[in-house]
C-alpha cells in the first residue's frame, strides 16, 4: 500500500530535508524511525525539498509498505524521532498518488523581526533597518503580472521550466513581525528567499519599483538579492485535491 505522511519540523539542526551522505537530514531521521517501527525498508518522496535551516509547519511525503500501517504506530514513530521533528498523520492513498506531482499549491511565509529577540533567533531574520511596507506590497503585487521567475531561481536547478503561477503575494504585520506570505502552484530553488531579499531593497529605497520590475524582466538571477538567511523561511501549507483524502 502507499501511504502519505504529514510532518512538521524545525530545520535548524538539519542539512535540509533530502537525505545526504555524512549529513543530518529530516528525511534520514524519518526513514530511520519508520524502518524501526515497520521493520521494512522505507524510501520517502517529498512534496517539497526544503533547504538547510528551512522549517516546515506542514510538509507531505509518500512511501510504499507491503503491510498495513496501524494508526497507533504514529506514537512509536514520534517516540523515536528527535524533538524537532513530529509526524502529524499517516494515511493510505491510491497506489499512484504522488506527494510532489499531485500537490496543487504550496504556501510559504518568511518572518522578519526589526527588534533583537533571543527567542526568535532560529525562526526569524533580525533585520534592523527601516522599511516602507507600502513599497513592499507594491513590489509584491507586481509579481502577479508575471509567470517566468528565472530571475529568482538559483542556477543549476535541473528544471525544465521557470514558469510558476503565484496565487498570493503580500506583506503583513503579524505578532510584531514583518511577514511575507506567498502561495504558488510551484516554486523554484531559492525563489522565495530571492524575492524577499530583492523586495527588501525596494522597501529600503535602495532600488525603485521600476528597477524591481526590470530585474524580473531580465530573467537573470545575478540581478536579484539572495542574501536572505534560511532560518526565517517556513513551508506552511501544501494543498492537494480533496479526492486524495477520501
Amino acid at each position: 500500500m502507499r501511504y502519505f505522511l504529514e510532518v512538521s519540523y524545525k530545520g535548524t539542526n538539519y542539512a535540509g530535508f533530502q537525505i545526504q551522505l555524512n549529513a543530518n537530514t529530516v528525511q534520514g531521521e524519518l526513514e530511520k524511525a519508520l524502518q524501526i517501527v515497520t521493520r521494512a525498508n522505507i524510501a520517502l518522496t517529498g512534496s517539497s525539498r526544503t533547504d538547510a535551516g528551512v522549517h516546515a509547519m506542514q510538509n507531505f511525503f509518500h512511501f510504499d509498505l507491503a503491510i498495513d500501517f496501524k494508526p497507533g504506530s504514529i506514537y512509536n514513530v514520534n517516540a523515536l524521532l528527535p524533538r524537532d521533528i513530529v509526524v502529524k498523520s499517516i494515511f493510505p492513498v491510491a497506489p499512484d498518488a504522488h506527494a510532489r506531482f499531485l500537490a496543487v499549491s504550496r504556501e510559504y511565509k518568511y518572518f522578519i523581526t526589526t527588534t533583537k529577540d533571543p527567542f526568535s533567533i532560529d525562526t526569524s531574520w533580525y533585520y534592523p533597518f527601516s522599511v516602507d511596507t507600502n513599497l513592499l506590497n507594491q513590489a509584491a503585487e507586481m509579481l502577479y503580472r508575471y509567470s517566468d521567475y528565472t530571475s529568482f531561481s538559483k542556477r543549476n536547478t535541473q528544471v525544465f521550466t521557470h514558469q510558476c503561477t503565484i496565487l498570493k503575494s503580500e506583506w503583513v504585520l503579524q505578532n510584531n513581525s514583518l511577514v511575507y506570505n506567498v502561495k504558488a502552484n510551484r516554486f523554484l530553488r531559492g525563489m522565495v528567499r530571492g524575492m524577499v531579499g530583492t523586495m527588501l531593497l525596494v522597501g529600503r529605497k535602495k532600488i525603485s519599483l521600476g528597477d524591481f520590475e526590470n530585474i524580473i524582466q531580465l530573467k537573470d538571477c545575478t540581478n536579484a538579492n539572495f542574501a536572505t538567511p534560511a532560518h526565517g523561511l517556513f513551508l506552511c501549507k501544501v494543498e492537494y485535491p480533496a479526492s486524495l483524502f477520501k
